[in-house]
């Protein structure tokens, strides 16, 4: 497993405690390039009101741009994320842009990105407060994007240094696998962000068990942050379900039942929640259990054959 390490913004001594928003973002059908600007000002200026110093978007919250384009492009799954690509650097320093302004990290919606051998890839941005920005693709793939869409897993599995302390990124489908999540915490990360897109309710707590789980082995949190509503026009986010959740272990310093923070479903709206990663210092040092320490317990041995327990009948 390649694990690559990423610096956004030079760090000195990271904050421990800071306020995340993780958002509830609406699908939407802008006419132009200015509404499009115009909702994510507005919903980033609504976040660092609330003092959030990072906000984290859903996947493919950016598809809402194919509606920029004609009627036919819009319908077809292949043409609409080719037509994004002239859009592409405008988003993401649009992105940037406003991670400057409010002075916070931003994880932008992530986007189908098409690299020079023309494959795609699902790639989300974490733009910091200072201009720079680098990005995690999505590593796992659903059915959809693999046997539909045809975009391809990404290779680089990332951690982050940041003001903020460590994080990573685990898009959708990718924090159901626990492995790539445990490379990231032993690579660091003590926040887990996980945007997502899904269309139906068994989707939705699909990713959320598995945001949740890897807060438990890791002793650390956990955010989804998914698309809502419907783009009857889009066959791509046509129907989108979800809540916002923050998740820790349920251990001490967190909730008995490892929620931290939960929207309504499928309301447009921010969710917000003051992380503090000295609790996963001490959870995972003074916890009344070790996940995070006792990990490599699950490997010693093997698996051996057990004694046949069919009942034999003498007929």
């Amino acid at each position: 497993m390649n694990t690559s390490t990423s610096t956004p913004e030079r760090v000195s001594t990271p904050a421990t405690r800071f306020v995340l928003a993780a958002a509830q973002y609406p699908v939407s059908a802008p006419r132009d390039w200015h509404e499009v600007e115009q909702q994510l000002s507005q919903w980033c200026a609504e976040a660092a009101a609330h003092e959030a110093k990072l906000l984290l978007f859903p996947e493919y919250a950016s598809m809402s741009l194919a509606a920029l384009f004609a009627a036919e492009v819009q319908a077809d799954l292949h043409a609409q994320i080719h037509a994004m690509q002239a859009l592409r650097e405008r988003y993401v320093d649009l992105h940037r842009a406003l991670a400057r302004q409010h002075h916070a990290y931003i994880v932008a919606g992530s986007f189908p990105w098409q690299l020079t051998d023309g494959s795609f890839r699902n790639r989300a941005w974490l733009c910091a407060p200072d201009g720079r920005a680098d990005f995690q693709d999505k590593r796992v793939m659903t059915r959809f994007e693999r046997e539909q869409w045809h975009i391809a897993g990404g290779d680089a599995l990332k951690v982050f240094d940041t003001a903020l302390g460590c994080l990573a990124i685990d898009i959708c489908y990718d924090i159901e696998f626990p492995l790539l999540a445990r490379a990231q915490a032993e690579a660091g990360a003590k926040l887990i962000l996980s945007p997502s897109c899904t269309d139906t309710l068994g989707g939705y707590h699909r990713v959320r068990v598995g945001a949740q789980a890897r807060a438990l082995e890791n002793q650390c949190y956990t955010v989804q942050a998914p698309l809502v509503g419907e783009a009857p026009w889009s066959p791509a986010i046509d129907i989108n379900v979800g809540a916002a959740g923050v998740f820790g272990p349920p251990d001490r310093a967190f909730p008995d039942d490892g929620v931290v923070a939960l929207g309504t479903l499928n309301s447009a709206q921010w969710i917000y929640a003051e992380i503090d990663t000295a609790r996963v210092h001490a959870v995972r040092t003074q916890g009344q259990v070790f996940n995070h320490r006792h990990w490599s317990d699950q490997f010693d041995g093997g698996i051996a054959t057990a004694l046949p327990m069919i009942e034999r009948v003498v007929l």
